[in-house]
């Protein structure tokens, strides 16, 4: 039985050790010493402790140290994974199970857990997930200010651009987007504060915890927690009125409709896609990704969360190098 007292207080490094099982917290606070920032912590049963780091996957010691040996590798238990899976769920899995279906869990601090395991159908639908065997916790980062030197390259002619951020995955496109968001809803500088409308339908840009925000968006911005894209989109058009429509990773058809209709409302579309290089963006998007004017390139590797390469709709580089 696992007695620890839990407090989903995740918000700082220091406490997600608070949903970890005390054998990997143990191994947390030395890696914490040893490494500092994590993007994200996998957990899997039977095998090595990986974390991301500096954009690449390490394995770690027992010391918390990476290693390139698995035979030196901490090794994450079963126990391990269900103990974890406790703290998370704060010792109630029916309680998460709409969360469950989805294949993650957002506790608060935005901090989002994935999910894998025997996955229970009925009627050709997931209900529920059962024998939870790996984890993934991907660590939330609010980096207040990492937007403002290249914020002036979002504006023409005294309006905001249409503006698509790119990167690979945990590349950090969240991360700028929120800066992004709440530079756009308090104004910067000479760039006056707008009304953002947030369509955040995975809880990771606002890590809204019980309809509440944990990370600060501004002051202008409201938040459609958990709602499809395509849906909130034109719910939030059509009810707050917004002059700028934000949300995280554009996806399908549906989402690209949802952004074409806000664009001819009058509203201004900040988004993420995952890519490298804009072939990616001209391949997924085809003819809809002429709707956007500013195309924001992030790095990978060791220029992970980096802002490599701005360009404009025509696909000319404005900031940085080809």
């Amino acid at each position: 039985m696992f007695c620890r007292p839990v407090h989903i207080l995740v918000s700082g490094g220091g406490l997600l050790k608070n949903i970890l099982s005390e054998r990997v917290g143990r191994v947390y606070d030395r890696m914490l010493e040893n490494m500092g920032e994590i993007q994200e912590i996998r957990l899997r049963s039977d095998q090595p402790l990986i974390v991301r780091y500096r954009g690449e996957d390490r394995m770690v010691d027992a010391e918390g140290r990476c290693c390139t040996d698995k035979r030196y590798a901490f090794r994450t238990g079963q126990g391990d994974v269900e103990e974890s899976m406790a703290y998370i769920c704060q010792y109630s899995l029916y309680a998460y199970e709409d969360e469950m279906r989805q294949g993650f869990i957002t506790v608060q601090g935005g901090h989002r857990i994935g999910v894998a395991g025997r996955v229970v159908h009925h009627g050709g639908q997931i209900q529920s997930m059962t024998h939870v065997s790996s984890l993934n916790i991907r660590v939330s980062h609010q980096i207040k200010g990492c937007g403002e030197a290249v914020f002036p390259w979002l504006w023409e002619y005294g309006l905001p651009c249409h503006t698509l951020i790119v990167s690979p995955p945990g590349g950090g496109k969240t991360t700028l987007l929120r800066d992004f968001i709440r530079l756009f809803s308090d104004g910067f500088g000479d760039y006056p504060g707008m009304s953002v409308s947030l369509i955040d339908e995975r809880s990771e840009v606002g890590a809204s915890y019980m309809g509440m925000p944990q990370n600060d968006l501004g002051m202008r911005t409201d938040i459609l927690d958990g709602c499809p894209k395509a849906e909130g989109i034109q719910m939030m058009v059509r009810s707050m009125g917004p002059q700028v429509v934000a949300f995280d990773e554009l996806g399908g058809a549906a989402d690209i409709r949802a952004v074409d209709y806000a664009v001819h409302s009058g509203c201004r579309v900040l988004t993420t896609m995952h890519g490298r290089r804009m072939q990616d963006v001209t391949r997924r998007l085809d003819a809809a990704g002429n709707l956007f004017e500013r195309f924001v390139f992030l790095g990978s590797g060791q220029q992970t969360g980096q802002i490599c390469r701005i360009l404009d709709g025509s696909g000319q580089i404005l900031y940085g190098v080809d």
